[in-house]
């Protein structure tokens, strides 16, 4: 007879769901899936409450399985569904809370849930877009790092080494390196525990809403990178506010919604003060028009002909489109101008452990 299965004591439990908790990720495609499969079985006829009872035995994530029952629960008890959702806020932000809300007052779940659908995988695909430009020239950093590291702390020791032994003054170049190596061997890992401990303490300040509200400032007005976060922002904001319009979801909610995708803090204030002029009867485009320097003209005259032609959600989704299609190519150009700089970079430290190493075996050379 088998053994039965050893029963967890109280300590393991509690520590298995706190690493669940907070340590186990549920990946955006599983959210997607979710949803899709979700929209899928209530378009079929499903009652809600069966569709999420089949897809938590179904889903292979284990944080979401035990979301996905949970809100089953909830539903059961009598809860709207997207009142359960919301409280799980890092899964299913507010945009797709409200969109769900939404639909389920107009009496619309299987719309709501398909516009739910569409948003989440056109924000995956930008993302992937950033992200998957980002790759190379990331790759590079590291090997590039990597191997001057290596070169430093194994191969120049035994190298050096010898040249400490001359009795003429060793050239410049050749001095500077050997400082260099002699202090990475000694001091190696006191000088990799700074740098850690300077990288955190960077990423603690960083978060201060002052300190980031600064950087923000001041990476919008960067050359080249800074017209990547404008773009990236505007494809956002276009894009969420469009789905969310069509969900007949208010323009003010919409606005104040909008903010919280996105991930510059000089566009999230901006769109909270512009949902709160909103409130005053003023348009979307005369507001945004008084922020020229990260709403472009472009913006607020599309905007203005969608308010003007009762057309602002085609419009919305055209702009996002446009600047969906500018992040792509912007990025890939981003690539193309990052790399050569890095070989650039890669060459002339080779050049100059090749010229400290070269210089005083000529010297040599010549005294003998």
């Amino acid at each position: 007879m088998s053994k039965p299965p050893r029963q967890l004591s109280p300590l393991e439990i509690k520590f298995n769901a706190w690493i669940e908790h907070h340590l186990q990720r549920v990946p955006v495609m599983q959210k997607i899936l979710f949803v899709s499969h979700l929209k899928t079985m209530v378009k079929a006829g499903l009652s809600l409450i069966d569709a999420l009872r089949i897809l938590s035995e179904e889903i292979e994530n284990k944080k979401l399985k035990n979301i996905i029952a949970d809100v089953k629960d909830g539903v059961e008890k009598g809860q709207q569904f997207s009142e359960v959702l919301a409280k799980y806020p890092k899964i299913f932000p507010s945009i797709y809370v409200s969109m769900i809300a939404a639909g389920e007052t107009a009496g619309k779940m299987e719309t709501a849930l398909e516009q739910v659908s569409t948003q989440m995988k056109k924000n995956h695909e930008l993302t992937s877009r950033i992200k998957g430009a980002m790759m190379y020239p990331a790759v590079i950093v590291i090997a590039m790092v990597g191997i001057s590291v290596e070169v430093v702390v194994f191969i120049l020791p035994k190298l050096l080494i010898m040249f400490k032994e001359f009795d003429a003054q060793l050239p410049l170049p050749t001095r500077i390196l050997i400082a260099i190596t002699d202090f990475t061997q000694n001091y190696g890992l006191w000088m990799l525990a700074v740098i850690v401990l300077l990288v955190l303490l960077t990423i603690r300040v960083l978060k201060e809403i002052k300190v980031k509200r600064v950087t923000h400032a001041v990476n919008l007005k960067l050359p080249i990178v800074g017209s990547i976060i404008k773009k990236i922002n505007l494809a956002r904001f276009t894009l969420t506010l469009s789905s969310l319009l069509e969900s007949t979801i208010p323009i003010i909610d919409a606005t104040r919604i909008s903010s919280d995708v996105l991930n510059n803090v000089i566009y999230k204030e901006t769109l909270v003060r512009v949902a709160e002029s909103l409130k005053k009867g003023e348009a979307l485009s005369d507001i945004l028009r008084q922020s020229p320097n990260i709403f472009p003209p472009m913006v607020t005259e599309m905007i203005m002909v969608g308010e003007r032609s009762g057309k602002s959600e085609s419009m919305l989704r055209e702009l996002a489109e446009y600047y969906g299609n500018e992040v792509d190519t912007t990025m890939r150009n981003f690539t193309t101008i990052i790399e050569p700089i890095i070989i650039l970079v890669m060459g002339l430290a080779v050049a100059g452990i090749a010229v400290a190493i070269i210089m005083p075996l000529y010297s040599l050379a010549q005294n003998i």
